[in-house]
């Protein structure tokens, strides 16, 4: 494919790369992971054969192959961009990608000028060799692409159609379902929450208030969907309890009445995980197709029903410190809200509230920050003002350059001691799994031993890679902070010459502004040339 002089075989530092997505059709066994050890070990075989120098492997487990943004991936072009590794190794071109123009992109452009020999085991490629089997891998790639886009298409046919039947296709039912034993494509009520939807339904009919069913469900301890079905909380929730939303998104689902409602959204393609909300003739709604918990009459009634919750949605400019404001007691942002108020001249006013204490009907979860936002920007403001006039007279920029790498320099230090002993434990844990395979092939241990025993050890390896990309993440965070540090001074200039500065200016300077509930006021600058401010709202004259 392209000339280069081979060397010996020691000369190459291999990555291996491997990749399986759900809906491969070359897995060996059920499980993702095993089917991951299979090609591990025909690539490892392949080195060792060889000669070649092993180096790192990378595991994508579950990404499909038409998109490139997979963490291990990244990571290996990282390793090569940095010299590590001089040779990648796949099962076979589809291990690669399934977008033949990204595939070949990598294989006849990347891979040449970075000077890294590409060699896919099953399809013969070599880019090193003189060899027809390179002449066709673009076809191969193509061919691998419009093999992806038919399955895709394949199975999309499959799922509307069973849309279209009225079976469930969902990875999990709503809460208060279940998937029927018997037929994974048929809801059953679940016995043990089904009675509580039921009993939302029963209280919203009665006019019990949103807020106040909220409280009741929370006072009983009573598990919320999230909870029950072991979801990872958003940022937003924080905790598991019932809110206002998650009431009512079970008061608007039409599912609780018997039917059958899917394809609310779609992926915009077979190459995007991306998924877009459609609209709601587009929508596949089969009726009767389960047992409902909730009657239609009384379904349409509460929809029906005034507004038991307002909400207002206005464009508006954003006021300067807004998405700054963080509450210190539960680490939620705090909201700018636009009130009336009679005693002010337009009749209104900014005030400022923790989100997690305002979607708390009983106001348990956190604490009130009510006070007017005008106020605080401005105090806040002048703090940040004299701040910065105070250090641009007392240091220059090298000065300030030589302050933030003396703060991250013990960091970076503890963050690469770290990822030594990541990688050492890795490099312990891949001999471990050496030998259960020798184990295995003497008879040692049982074909079920040997894939549990692995399982395990490959989902530790797994956990301790992910640790190490986010140290490698942080560390290039480190180095674009360094490189930030010439334009700080012209920043803090900026700051104090404009008379209203804007909001991005403002987020070049201040990481967060934290207020707790005795409105004590921390400002966190984002470089530590500039320390934290604290003061108190109540100062304020």
């Amino acid at each position: 494919m392209y000339n280069n002089i081979i060397q010996a075989p020691s000369f190459y530092r291999v990555g291996i790369y491997i990749r399986l997505s759900e809906s491969d059709e070359d897995k060996t066994y059920e499980s993702d992971s095993e089917s991951v050890i299979n090609q591990r070990h025909l690539l490892m075989d392949y080195v060792r054969e060889n000669g070649f120098t092993f180096i790192d492997e990378y595991v994508d487990d579950g990404y499909t192959g038409t998109n490139f943004d997979r963490p291990s991936f990244q990571r290996l072009l990282k390793d090569i961009e940095g010299g590590r590794i001089n040779c990648v190794i796949t099962k076979d071109l589809s291990r690669l990608g399934r977008d033949y123009i990204k595939c070949g992109y990598y294989v006849e452009q990347y891979f040449p000028q970075k000077k890294i020999r590409y060699i896919s085991i099953l399809d013969q490629v070599d880019t090193f060799l003189e060899s027809a089997n390179n002449d066709i891998a673009p076809f191969k790639a193509l061919f691998n692409d419009m093999t992806s886009k038919d399955t895709s298409k394949k199975i999309r046919s499959i799922l509307r159609n069973k849309k279209e039947q009225g079976k469930f296709i969902g990875s999990k039912p709503c809460y208060g379902y279940m998937r029927d034993p018997l037929d994974k494509g048929h809801l059953i009520p679940n016995p043990e929450v089904a009675p509580v939807v039921k009993q939302i339904f029963n209280m919203a009919y009665s006019g019990t208030g949103i807020s106040d069913i909220v409280s009741y469900l929370n006072d009983n301890n009573i598990k919320c969907p999230s909870a029950y079905k072991g979801t990872k909380l958003s940022v937003r929730q924080k905790c598991n309890q019932w809110t206002i939303s998650s009431v009512n998104k079970i008061l608007k689902n039409r599912m609780y009445t018997g039917d059958m409602v899917q394809n609310v959204q779609t992926k915009l393609s077979y190459k995007s995980q991306k998924k877009v909300s459609l609209e709601k003739e587009f929508w596949i709604i089969v009726e009767n197709t389960h047992e409902p918990l909730v009657s239609k009459t009384i379904f349409e009634a509460i929809q029906n029903a005034p507004a038991r919750v307002r909400t207002t949605h206005c464009n508006r400019e954003k006021r300067l410190l807004e998405n700054l404001l963080v509450c210190k007691e539960c680490g939620n942002s705090l909201s700018v809200l636009h009130r009336k108020n009679k005693n002010y001249k337009d009749g209104k006013y900014w005030s400022v509230n923790c989100n997690k204490y305002a979607r708390d009907p009983r106001r348990h979860l956190c604490y009130p920050h009510f006070f007017p936002y005008d106020k605080l920007e401005d105090k806040i403001m002048t703090v940040i003002k004299n701040t910065c006039q105070r250090y641009l007279d007392t240091l220059n920029i090298k000065e300030l350059s030589l302050k933030v790498l003396q703060n991250r320099k013990q960091d970076k230090c503890d963050k690469q001691n770290e990822k030594i002993q990541l990688l050492q434990e890795i490099d312990e844990l891949k001999r471990k799994s050496d030998a259960l395979y020798d184990d295995k092939f003497k008879g040692i241990i049982t074909e079920n031993s040997y894939i549990r025993m692995s399982e395990q050890v490959e989902k530790r390896i797994s956990t301790l890679n992910y640790r190490i990309n986010e140290i490698d993440n942080e560390e290039n965070k480190f180095k674009e902070d360094v490189k930030e540090i010439a334009k700080y001074e012209e920043q803090i200039k900026s700051l104090l010459n404009l008379d209203k500065p804007n909001r991005e200016l403002i987020k070049t300077l201040v990481k967060n502004v934290y207020i707790d509930k005795d409105r004590n006021i921390e400002i966190q600058y984002r470089f530590k040339v500039l320390d934290d401010v604290k003061t108190n709202y109540d100062e304020i004259n």
